[in-house]
């Protein structure tokens, strides 16, 4: 069965995280430098199957689109034109960044390694798959 690939997109960094093969568990892959990220989806879709790739859709407290949607969504054009394959899946990211934030928290993290927002952007895309796993079954 291919993966489900997660995308918590930033202008700087973005966290990426995978599910396994059987679509159960979502796992935190990496953290990189947005302007490489093509390239690294590129390599990476060459070498896994992936069937869908989940995009975070920033909103405000009333549902409305936050201030980075347009980015995001220019992002979504983007990765559309340079993978027309690949079926794009938009979900919620109000609150992942807190989420993120409580677990490195909850699992003792100490402060300076609270402090790498690119381990808040991996799990921040963990969060937002396994929530969408979660709301499959």
């Amino acid at each position: 069965m291919p993966r489900i690939l997660s995308i918590d997109y930033g202008q700087k960094r973005t966290g990426i995280a995978v599910t396994d093969e059987m679509q159960i568990i979502a796992s935190g892959l990496t953290t990189i430098p947005t302007h490489t990220l093509t390239d690294f989806l590129k390599d990476y879709f060459a070498k896994e199957k992936v069937e869908a790739v989940l995009i975070g859709e920033p909103k405000q407290m009333n549902g409305d689109p936050s201030e980075s949607a347009s980015i995001i969504n220019g992002f979504v054009k983007h990765f559309s034109n340079i993978f027309p394959e690949m079926k794009v899946i938009r979900v919620d990211e109000r609150f992942t960044s807190k989420m993120a934030f409580q677990t490195m928290l909850d699992s003792g993290l100490n402060k300076k390694q609270r402090q790498n927002k690119g381990l808040i952007d991996e799990i921040s895309a963990t969060i937002m798959l396994q929530d969408y796993l979660s709301s499959k079954k």
